[in-house]
């Protein structure tokens, strides 16, 4: 008998392998039985062919997530203003009890202006989306589709050295980090469940889409009160999308070769048929499981960073808060990165949730002493510019808000996960350092072309 030949653990085609003994296996069975009656393929399987074929599983693919995005960004915009509106009132309320029992102004003001404002936008935000998009998301799975998406997607990932069960905590991750995050249990392998865990906030959650889609618009300039302007927006926040998937697949792959070296585990997905949805299963598991229990982590990091927030912008020193002294300091730093002081400050302090950072920018212009929202695109626009913003900034802030580092729902979720403050440090210092690299780059690129065309 031939010796066999020497195979390194590294080079181990398994698809060869799965496909060998999957070839052997027909051969035994083609042999052992007859089959008097050619069968035709059943339903599932022509559907199987559409679904995951090179050529149409990956726009099918694309054009469903797409619709769920759609539906997620367009249905949840009323629900949202009505729950502020409903919040707000009570913030109403809650101001006339404090006053009726001559509550002192600065205790008025960490408790209704910091915290529970806080918290109103947090809630506001954030429930509508994901009580949109978990559901849709729940209905995929329970049809059987997310398996297919596992499925086409499974040869990227395997590429980057990792499980292409990340295609399903990838995706969990538009709807929020943190259940992304706990999404990353399907994986079995520690190695690659901890890639995962490190690189799913390179999707943009719903606390960024409102961040991202205001940019965006204010980017587009002239055309934003136009008839394209939506068509311009999410073609604008597609290609923020594919850049955050690229980053994520660029970023798994130096993982899986560098602190998380090892070899891929073996992914043997079996497709499941597809399956009648359960409406009342996917309501519980997404509303409960995966909205609410969320949010609630969400709501936890909100209270007290609020009041944090409240207090920088009111305690002066000089003539001047707590809040635009640390803006001048950090100023030099985000110049250097197309950004400034006050835009690096707002991603700080809206470290506990996404929703807020651009209420805490209008706030630090405007100097209000807390929180609002700006509702006219154009009203934006003018703030903007007369503080000194540009294309160019805005383009670095939608890259900023893409890559920068989790909110602190995500990053507590990510420390009950893995059970260590080391990968819940280095969680945070990677997005955080690529986001800065790559402003950084953009920014100084961008300033030397144009030096070179006004010097020619």
């Amino acid at each position: 008998m031939e010796k066999p030949a020497q195979i390194d653990s590294n080079d181990i085609l398994r698809d060869d392998i799965v496909s060998a003994i999957y070839k052997r296996a027909k051969e035994i069975a083609k042999s052992s039985v007859s089959m008097p009656i050619k069968k035709s393929k059943s339903f599932d399987d022509k559907l199987d062919d559409i679904l995951t074929s090179k050529w149409a599983g990956f726009p099918i693919m694309l054009l469903l997530l797409g619709i769920i995005f759609w539906i997620t960004i367009i249905g949840a915009n009323i629900p949202s203003r009505i729950l502020a509106d409903f919040l707000f009132n009570i913030e109403d309320k809650l101001s006339q009890i404090l006053i009726y029992f001559n509550a002192p102004n600065w205790l008025y003001g960490i408790l209704i202006l910091g915290m529970y404002r806080t918290v109103a936008w947090v809630v506001s935000v954030m429930l509508p989306p994901m009580a949109i998009f978990f559901p849709c998301f729940t209905l995929l799975e329970d049809l059987g589709y997310l398996p297919r998406v596992a499925f086409n997607l499974d040869r990227l990932f395997k590429k980057a050295g990792t499980h292409g069960k990340q295609a399903l905590t990838m995706c969990m991750g538009f709807g929020c980090n943190a259940a992304g995050i706990l999404s990353c249990r399907i994986i079995n392998s520690p190695r690659e469940r901890l890639i995962a865990t490190l690189t799913n906030n390179f999707v943009p959650c719903n606390g960024r889409f409102p961040t991202l889609i205001a940019i965006s618009m204010i980017l587009i300039g002239s055309f934003a009160n136009s008839s394209f302007s939506s068509f311009l927006t999410s073609g604008i926040i597609v290609l923020i999308i594919l850049l955050g998937i690229t980053i994520t697949f660029i970023t798994s792959f130096i993982l899986s070769k560098t602190i998380l070296k090892g070899t891929p585990s073996t992914f043997d997905l079996e497709l499941p048929p597809y399956r009648k949805p359960q409406i009342f299963k996917i309501i519980i598991r997404s509303i409960f499981d995966r909205t609410l229990f969320v949010l609630l982590r969400a709501i936890k990091v909100a209270l007290p960073a609020g009041a944090i927030i409240w207090l920088v912008s009111n305690i002066t020193i000089g003539n001047t808060n707590i809040l635009n002294h640390i803006a001048n300091f950090l100023n030099p730093f985000g110049l250097a990165i197309g950004l400034d002081g006050i835009i690096i400050l707002a991603f700080i302090l809206g470290f506990p949730a996404n929703e807020i950072v651009l209420p805490i920018i209008f706030m630090s212009y405007l100097s209000t002493g807390s929180m609002i929202e700006i509702e006219s695109i154009e009203e934006m626009k003018e703030i903007f510019i007369s503080n000194g913003w540009t294309w160019l900034t805005c383009l670095n802030v939608m890259l900023f808000s893409l890559l920068h580092f989790p909110c602190g729902t995500t990053l507590l979720t990510i420390k009950k996960e893995t059970q260590s403050l080391k990968w819940t440090i280095i969680a945070f210092l990677i997005p955080t350092i690529i986001a800065i690299l790559i402003c950084f780059t953009t920014t100084q690129v961008t300033n030397l072309i144009f030096k070179i065309t006004c010097l020619n």
